[in-house]
């Protein structure tokens, strides 16, 4: 039980981060909030890249990483745009066609082979996002479409990360605060706000809880199995409902709950499937 322990802490502390998001996230642009997510990232990491020097010397691929990174960044800045402006509930369910997503992209891009239940699957979960993101659900906004490009090109992410999955974890963890930070700071002085002395705080723990979540979501992994995880990560939707409605009063509607229902079960599907 102590990976699916840390488990809940890594849902808990992404749940922290992107309640603090949603707060400020009016006040500040997107860019300067992933800016100063990846700056604390990359500080909170530092002791352990400066024990890890000798890893670094023999990193390759370096374009893959590149491409791993612009799509991370693109993915991030897209979702914090998409958190601030939309119900929590509807980030954790879209996000839930990550699965559906990777096995269409494993299929274009690492000629994985693909069977007719998966793709049945695929199909039950596309019509749920329909469904959640109706017009009697929610209203079409440009924080719509931006959730919707965070879940495609942070599964573009996660498939280059297979690619690179022999890469150690500390020199993967480093590319990615190292670049995102670089790649953001220009999107984030051409809209920079002033940060007021109260808000400082709770913009240092966005980075902090991101990636401290990281390392329990790594943890977790290495203490369960993967089919033990995958169903205990559904404990995130009714969470996040649960903070959307108690503290920023979000209230869901019965399409939404249909759609999320079917993206659910066909993720679900989906898992059992791999497992089998």
């Amino acid at each position: 039980m102590s990976g699916g322990a840390w488990l809940l802490a890594d849902m808990g502390l992404i749940l922290c981060a992107q309640s603090i998001v949603k707060h400020l996230g009016l006040e500040y642009s997107s860019g300067q909030l992933v800016f100063f997510r990846a700056l604390t990232g990359l500080v909170v990491m530092l002791p352990w890249i400066l024990v890890s020097v000798d890893l670094f010397r023999r990193v390759d691929r370096l374009p893959l990483h590149l491409v791993r990174v612009a799509a991370s960044t693109i993915a991030l800045t897209a979702g914090f745009y998409a958190i601030a402006r939309l119900p929590l509930a509807l980030i954790t369910v879209v996000n839930f066609t990550r699965p559906i997503l990777t096995m269409v992209m494993a299929v274009v891009i690492l000629r994985e082979m693909i069977g007719p239940r998966r793709w049945i699957a695929a199909a039950i979960a596309f019509a749920g996002v329909v469904v959640a993101v109706s017009p009697g659900s929610v209203a079409f906004s440009w924080a719509l479409l931006a959730l919707l490009c965070a879940a495609f090109f942070g599964t573009g992410a996660i498939i280059i990360t297979r690619l690179l999955n022999d890469v150690p974890t500390v020199v993967m963890m480093t590319f990615y605060t190292a670049g995102l930070t670089l790649l953001v700071l220009p999107l984030a002085l051409r809209s920079w706000t002033p940060v007021t002395l109260a808000d400082m705080a709770p913009l240092l723990a966005i980075g902090i809880c991101a990636q401290v979540a990281q390392l329990c979501f790594l943890k977790a992994h290495r203490l369960a199995s993967a089919g033990f995880l995958s169903v205990l990560s559904y404990l995130s939707l009714p969470l996040s409902a649960s903070v959307g409605y108690f503290v920023f009063g979000e209230v869901l509607s019965f399409e939404f709950l249909a759609g999320a229902a079917l993206i659910m079960a066909s993720a679900l599907w989906t898992v059992r499937r791999q497992l089998s």
